[in-house]
């Protein structure tokens, strides 16, 4: 067999394998996002942006056997110090099974233009490391999918900082509007209950 047959034998065959390789590890993550669609409702069955990031998260996967906590954000309200008290939640029972979810939005005319901006109150000046998602309505015909299952469950938010206490993927869910804190007695009470369970 010629050199030349032989270095093209050889040629096929590494571009076979460098094909192959990527192929098998899609099919994999195509079966794994079949297999969380099946046990995920469908407003969560989506992959969303993180606050002025490039990087994406699925939130089934997420959410995937968590109490959570979605809360709609913005960062000129009255109400904006409740970050201090929700990130301490979220530190305190993080380990327990909670997760929190921020959803900022200009729904009431409150939060920057800019999501740099919006980054420095969440993250600078409150020191927010729950996962906080792109800005996004959060009600009327433009609200994200969450906020509109949400509003569809119990109502839409009247203001920034509803926070919405969900339990077995979106079955439960329970609100809260923007007096309520996230170290009021009602509100701890509801999310210890759902802790538990």
């Amino acid at each position: 067999m010629k050199v030349s047959t032989i270095n093209k034998l050889v040629q096929t065959t590494i571009l076979s394998a460098a094909f192959v390789l990527p192929m098998s590890v899609n099919a994999a993550s195509d079966q794994a996002q079949v297999e969380a669609s099946d046990s995920c409702p469908a407003y969560l069955n989506q992959t969303m942006r993180l606050l002025h990031s490039s990087e994406e998260v699925n939130l089934c996967q997420l959410t995937k056997d968590k109490t959570v906590v979605f809360v709609n954000t913005a960062s000129n309200c009255g109400f904006t110090p409740q970050f201090k008290g929700l990130e301490a939640l979220y530190k305190e029972n993080k380990d327990k099974g909670l997760v929190v979810v921020g959803f900022p939005s200009d729904d009431f005319f409150q939060e920057e233009d800019d999501e740099k901006d919006t980054a420095k109150v969440c993250f600078v000046n409150y020191g927010v490391t729950f996962p906080m998602m792109e800005t996004t309505s959060v009600r009327g015909d433009d609200a994200n999918p969450v906020f509109a299952h949400l509003g569809e469950k119990t109502t839409s938010p009247k203001w920034n900082f509803y926070k919405y206490l969900v339990t077995n993927n979106g079955a439960n869910v329970q609100h809260f509007n923007s007096r309520v804190s996230p170290d009021d007695e009602e509100f701890v009470q509801a999310l210890n209950t759902a802790l538990a369970q």
